[in-house]
């Protein structure tokens, strides 16, 4: 793709739909300076890495856009400017790195980390799971069963039915938080506190919730959400700090009536 071609697409979409630069900053709260840097294409005043990407699916989604195709198109128009020149041919003699121990050590770590939690988020599914089959259970056997009482027991049984299942087909909301770089970051999961604390530059952490997370950041920047794995809007202007509420609103709908072969 020759160099301006995504940025004049993503400008002149959006000036086809009679949008101003200032209504898109203000709807995404992505800067104006990071969208003029899209618009032309200047990639060394954007952060880079999956904010550059989350700051162009919600550019896509706001003006109507098939994200993974403006994805596409981004992805290479970025690339060709990323492309060097192939650094000269050497030959050094192999030395065993000093760094090989420590880095698997460091692999063994993460991979531990990551069975542990696994097994926590199995653990909290399963049990409950588990206590919604045995309340459900205990509720035919301390109704009386005698023909009376019959009819009264049928009448309520549907409203319970339906109640337990649409709670149980309620979906979990997962948001998955990523740094690049050290900041504040406060996560509130249905009023319950799960996160206050100063996060390194490249952590990411996973929080489960059943209504609305509230994500606080000290630099709004700093920090990339995915919910469900969709990636949700900047919490504020970058380099302040920002507050954003998540709930199932925020996520996509797919469109019905399709069906795909």
């Amino acid at each position: 793709m020759a160099r301006g071609s995504f940025g004049e697409r993503l400008k002149r979409e959006r000036e086809l739909r009679d949008v101003s630069a200032t209504e898109i900053t203000s709807a995404t709260r992505i800067s104006r300076r990071f969208l003029e840097a899209l618009e032309n294409e200047d990639w060394a005043k954007l952060p880079g890495g999956v904010f550059n990407r989350g700051f162009v699916r919600s550019i896509a989604r706001y003006l109507g856009l098939d994200e993974e195709s403006l994805l596409g198109e981004y992805d290479l128009a970025h690339g060709e400017q990323k492309i060097e020149a192939p650094a000269p041919y050497e030959n050094p003699i192999p030395r065993p790195s000093k760094w090989i121990p420590i880095l698997g050590i460091l692999l063994f770590l993460g991979i531990l980390a990551g069975l542990v939690y696994a097994g926590r988020y199995g653990w909290r599914r399963y049990s409950a799971t588990r206590a919604a089959r045995q309340s459900s259970a205990s509720i035919p056997q301390s109704q009386p069963r005698s023909p009376s009482s019959t009819p009264n027991t049928l009448s309520a049984d549907p409203s319970s039915t339906s109640s337990s299942t649409s709670s149980s087909l309620t979906p979990s909301l997962d948001l998955s938080v990523s740094t690049s770089a050290a900041t504040h970051v406060r996560i509130v999961a249905d009023g319950k506190t799960l996160l206050d604390t100063e996060l390194p530059t490249g952590e990411t952490r996973h929080f489960s919730a059943t209504q609305q997370f509230e994500v606080t950041a000290g630099d709004s920047s700093a920090v990339l959400l995915e919910l469900n794995g969709q990636a949700m809007p900047p919490l504020g202007a970058p380099g302040a700090s920002g507050t954003i509420v998540l709930s199932q609103k925020d996520l996509r709908q797919a469109p019905r009536g399709t069906s795909r072969p």
